[in-house]
């Protein structure tokens, strides 16, 4: 992949509208030949527009200022290329919650969680967060603890019904290459590093979702998702309904290893949610999405049933039969 042509995109498509701060740097790099070529030297994944930022953030580096950004980041490049190739993109955004949740809310009580990808595990509390449904001319369809520290809006477009409670969860693990501790302040620091400059929402919804994953922590075990997703299902709690699910997970595998990923997933007892970009299940296709905000596709067991914000913050049902699955 051309690597300035990645970061234009990225300014355009993906920070537009989002985090100003990251679509000027997007473009300044992409304008850049000495950072395109520091960039070029390392291998293809390690590019990534989300993961260079997070780095210089995580190190200290200024973002505020593309100028800055470029010098800094350049004369840093040791420090930064270092912390690149140790760390991954590891957004544990725990709003997605709000787009999983009207799916385990049907699904036979109570729920073993597994989550591929895991990251620190904040997405395997949606027991644990309130949320706000919100159509148009209609009022707010609250659920959840009230006493909840974190709560959670979402726009909701056409039909499905809405949950009215928060799934049974009895059991809550997690399966990643490189699993995070939000107890450890350099692995918490990373994941704070990850959330967009301008999103001080997300920040302080991190830093709320953290504090509940400390007081009762998840199993977080490290390991590959097409070798080791099959023993740690084993562990679940045979009475409960075991839920594997995942999100933006499938986009940083290799084609051929997604197709071996589908066929582990699907041999395994319970229900499987994936929420993904499109294109990167196979053999899963779905009509265009209806705006920029849904720029994920839901599916369960394999049947696509709506469109999803990235981090949780819209939902459209598809409509037909695939809408009586929410």
């Amino acid at each position: 992949m051309d690597t300035a042509r990645w970061y234009r995109e990225f300014g355009k498509r993906e920070a537009r509208g989002e985090s100003p701060t990251y679509e000027r740097l997007a473009h300044a790099v992409a304008g850049d030949r000495r950072l395109i070529a520091l960039l070029d030297g390392l291998p293809e994944p390690k590019r990534q527009p989300n993961l260079l930022f997070g780095a210089v953030r995580h190190l200290g580096g200024p973002v505020d200022d593309p100028a800055a950004f470029r010098r800094w980041t350049a004369e840093h490049w040791a420090e930064v290329a270092a912390t690149v190739r140790a760390r991954r993109t590891q957004t544990n955004e725990a709003a997605r919650c709000a787009v999983l949740l009207p799916l385990l809310a049907r699904l036979p009580q109570p729920l073993a969680l597994l989550e591929v990808g895991a990251s620190a595990g904040l997405c395997l509390y949606p027991d644990a967060y309130r949320y706000r449904y919100r159509r148009s001319g209609a009022p707010d369809h609250v659920v959840g603890p009230a006493g909840s520290p974190v709560e959670l809006a979402c726009a909701v477009r056409g039909g499905g019904a809405l949950p009215e409670r928060v799934p049974q969860v009895v059991w809550r693990a997690g399966l990643d290459l490189n699993p995070l501790d939000v107890t450890d302040a350099d692995d918490l620091g990373w994941l704070t590093a990850l959330v967009w400059p301008d999103q001080h929402e997300r920040r302080a919804r991190l830093a709320a979702a953290a504090r509940i994953a400390r007081a009762d922590p998840p199993l977080l075990r490290r390991g590959d998702l097409l070798t080791d997703l099959p023993a740690l299902a084993a562990a679940a709690p045979p009475d409960a309904t075991l839920v594997v699910f995942h999100s933006a997970v499938l986009a940083y595998v290799p084609a051929d290893a997604r197709a071996r990923f589908v066929r582990t997933v699907t041999g395994l007892p319970g229900h499987w949610i994936a929420n993904e970009v499109p294109g990167v299940l196979p053999g899963i296709a779905a009509p265009a999405p209806p705006d920029d905000t849904t720029r994920f596709l839901l599916c369960l067991d394999g049947v696509p049933v709506a469109w999803a914000g990235p981090h949780g913050q819209a939902l459209h049902p598809l409509p037909g039969p695939a809408a009586g699955r929410l």
